[in-house]
Parts: structure tokens; sequence; C-alpha cells
């Protein structure tokens, strides 16, 4: 199976660390051109020098999705590498709470990262990837397919991203654009220790508690698959569960 990316300029959100950093090693491995977008710039740049000493072409550029005006900035530091024909939405947050703890702030954050953010990336990329063709590729969840308790408002986000990533798809088949959504299950990374309820948290652990969980590179790599699918072949989606996940 060819998965190579040679020649491909590929930007990736929330790249500082579990998915977003793993994707962005893995799409380098495979011969792409990587820009790291994260607002922890400290550690970005540490990737993309790692990056750099194993002989793969990267860039980090301190980037905030919900700031109209720092991914303008990104959009201009990213032509450094070349056109860029692959965008990896994978910024978001998992805020998890029962609805009636109302925790607006959070609901906020969670819609501005995961909703807005997306909007906001895909609009600021969009013209290079319009002009050639490319790859969208949007990291969703399993929370974007069922629901659970302590998730509502995760949930709404989730299911927003899928519901978009369609309608978008359809709206870019004539600029060659190819519109995918990856959805995760549990993953080992970060997001769930941002859980600020201790109700929610106190489900959350327990659900999973014991249990293989997916490693970021998992999803690293049905992203590599997804973008690597020759020019006629459109892998819209694809749903990745630990085996033992109800």
């Amino acid at each position: 199976m060819d998965l190579d990316l040679t020649g491909r300029v590929a930007v990736i959100t929330g790249a500082s660390s579990g998915i977003g950093e793993a994707t962005a090693r893995t799409l380098a491995a495979h011969g792409a051109a990587v820009v790291l977008l994260a607002r922890r710039g400290d550690r970005i740049q540490a990737i993309q020098q790692e990056l750099a000493l194993e002989g793969h072409s990267a860039l980090a550029i301190e980037t905030d999705v919900t700031d109209a005006a720092s991914l303008q900035r990104a959009v201009v530091g990213a032509r450094e590498l070349g056109r860029v024909d692959l965008l990896v939405n994978n910024a978001g947050v998992m805020l998890l709470s029962p609805f009636d703890e109302a925790r607006v702030a959070e609901w906020k954050r969670m819609v501005d990262t995961n909703v807005t953010g997306v909007f906001l990336t895909t609009n600021a990329f969009l013209d290079d990837l319009k002009d050639g063709g490319g790859d969208i590729v949007n990291i969703s969840s399993v929370a974007g397919r069922t629901t659970a308790k302590n998730t509502s408002v995760y949930n709404a986000t989730k299911w927003g991203v899928v519901g978009w990533s369609d309608a978008l798809r359809q709206e870019l088949i004539e600029h060659d654009v190819r519109v995918g959504l990856i959805e995760p299950g549990a993953v080992e990374t970060e997001l769930a220790g941002h859980i600020a309820s201790e109700a929610a948290a106190s489900v959350f652990h327990d659900r999973f508690d014991g249990m293989d969980i997916l490693q970021s590179v998992d999803i690293a790599d049905a992203i590599l698959y997804m973008a690597s699918r020759p020019k006629w072949a459109a892998v819209n989606e694809i749903l990745v569960r630990p085996s033992k996940q109800p």
C-alpha cells in the first residue's frame, strides 16, 4: 500500500501533544513537510527541532485557532514550506460535566475551540487547498455518534463537526478537495486530565479503568491512510474504538 506523502505540505492544529504530535511525526516520517500549530510555542518548537534532526521538513508556529488574526499569521508562515494541501483540524478540548453544574465558561470554551476554531482554521487555509486540491481531515469523536451522561455539550460540538464535515465535503468536490472525518474512541491523551467536574471525571475514569485504550499513533495512522489515498478514492469517515470499548 502506498502511504507516501512526499511533496505535500500538511498543517496540523493542536500539534503540541497527543494526536496532533503523533500526526505530525507520522506524516513527516512518510514524506510530508509539516506545519505544527498550537498555543504552546515552546512545545512545538521542541518537536520541530526533533523532526529537523531526523531530516524532516517542519515548521512550528504558535497559533490560537480561536483567533482569526493568529490564523492569518499562520497562513503566511506556512507558505515558507509551500502550498498547504493537507489540513488536519485536531485542536480540541473535552470538558465534561453534568449539564446542571452550569459550567458556562467551559461550554463556551468547547464551542469556541471544537467548532468555531475548526471553521476559522479551515477558512484561513481554504484558498491554498482549493488552489490545486488537497485534503481536510477533521478530528471528531465517537461522541459525535453516540451520547452519554455528562457529555451533552461536548456531544453537541462533535455532532456539529460531523454534520458540517459532510456538508463541506459536498461543497468542495468541484475544487478537488476531499473532506474526511476521523472519530476516535478513548485515546491516551491529555484531554481527560482537563475535566474539572469531579462527578464527570469519576464516571469517565471508572468507564475506562483497566481497559487497553487507543494510543495517539493509532489515530495518526488513520489520518495517514485517509490522506494518502489516490485522487479518485475518498475515504470520508473512519471510526476507531478500543477493541473493548462498548
